[in-house]
């Protein structure tokens, strides 16, 4: 379905590479989760998949394919194309991603009006129905509201349904739930779970937080300093971990210990995580 091969990613205002030669595959209807720190290329290399590389900034190398088609070095116009239409994407920061001006219906359909011929009418009718499907509520009201008087959960869910609404093959998911509270969180990798097995959807889900990969991805691939380090199954993966770095990021999750007075802080095992070579 997606495969990525050998590939290299590098920002002319910098002295190393931002991805440094990784390769990676996805089956069709399978979820797999790209965990590292910041700045560990993550969204770079989901950036590269969607064609949102900026190619004038970097110089890049390697193959992208998805379903046999050449997404790295394919053309802009063949890129958006497909972008809406077989890759949806969704951002941490909903609000940022949304047109405040524009109520959230035309949003929703706004990729339907691009790469469809379909009416008006049955524009609105796929975008309701793409947002009753991410569980919205009173979803007539919604459509006819503007991001601002939308809650962060519900934003985050109408841009769910924004990538899904023409059914792409792969939906990339960029640290979609970080800015949540626990329970919206919660919320939404089950609806993530439930499009995966409703809708068949490969998926890309970026994170870096193990614990969240592994309540929704079969598969694992962990990354520092631009490249894989571990690839294997989640379960595997989180209980037996074989790299340091992989380790480190496990102890890196906030536990019931890590309270005041408790000793060692979360943050400062991420802080020991770049003093770690390999």
């Amino acid at each position: 379905m997606l495969e990525v091969k050998d590939l290299h990613v590098r920002f002319h205002n910098r002295d190393r590479d931002a991805v440094g030669g990784i390769s990676f595959r996805i089956a069709d209807g399978e979820i797999l989760g790209l965990v590292g720190e910041s700045g560990s290329g993550k969204t770079v290399t989901a950036m590269s998949i969607a064609g949102l590389l900026p190619r004038k900034q970097c110089t890049y190398s390697g193959d992208i394919l998805l379903n046999g088609q050449d997404l790295l070095h394919a053309d802009r116009s063949l890129l958006r194309k497909l972008h809406g239409r077989e890759i949806g994407v969704v951002f941490q920061e909903p609000m940022s991603s949304m047109d405040p001006l524009m109520k959230i219906g035309e949003q929703v359909g706004e990729v339907l009006r691009i790469h469809t011929n379909l009416s008006a009418k049955e524009r609105r009718e796929k975008a309701l129905q793409a947002m009753e499907s991410v569980e919205l509520n009173d979803v007539e009201k919604v459509y006819r509201s503007y991001p601002h008087e939308l809650s962060g959960g519900m934003l985050q869910r109408v841009m769910i349904a924004s990538a899904i609404v023409i059914e792409p093959s792969l939906l990339l998911l960029d640290e979609p739930t970080t800015a949540l509270d626990v329970t919206i969180q919660a919320q939404i990798l089950e609806l993530l779970k439930r499009l995966n097995r409703e809708l068949g959807i490969s998926m890309l889900f970026i994170s870096h937080n193990l614990k969240v990969v592994r309540k929704l991805c079969g598969r694992v691939a962990v990354m520092q300093r631009g490249v894989l380090v571990e690839n294997g199954d989640t379960e595997q993966v989180y209980t037996n971990p074989q790299h340091p770095y992989t380790q480190h990021l496990i102890d890196a999750i906030p536990s019931r210990n890590h309270l005041p007075g408790s000793g060692e802080r979360p943050e400062q095992k991420r802080l020991d995580i770049f003093t770690q070579k390999g």
